[in-house]
């Protein structure tokens, strides 16, 4: 379902948003990593506080598979929220949208 029409966005936007872009990236890293640890630590089986890591011969291949994935869905869910709040701030802030 396609949103509002947008105009597409000049190069001084994108210009203007790349920093705001690179900081919500940041921020959107550390918010997800936050993220998984709780729900990690909440969801493992046993008293693993922490997610299993590739090269820990302790944990069987499909633990490590199914901490990264949960992992990597979460990064990539807090990552567009974050994303698409930023943009659509700077759109509130400038009249333009950043992106297209």
């Amino acid at each position: 379902m396609p949103g509002p029409e947008r105009s597409n966005s000049s190069t001084s936007a994108k210009v203007l948003y790349q920093p705001v872009g690179l900081v919500s990236s940041v921020v959107a890293g550390v918010v997800a990593g936050q993220v998984f640890k709780q729900i990690w630590k909440h969801a493992a089986p046993g008293d693993q506080e922490d997610a299993p890591k590739a090269l820990e011969s302790e944990y069987s291949l499909r633990e490590v598979v199914l901490a990264a994935a949960v992992q990597g869905a979460i990064f990539a869910v807090v990552k567009a929220l974050v994303s698409r709040g930023g943009a659509r701030a700077f759109e509130r802030w400038t009249g333009e949208w950043p992106g297209d």
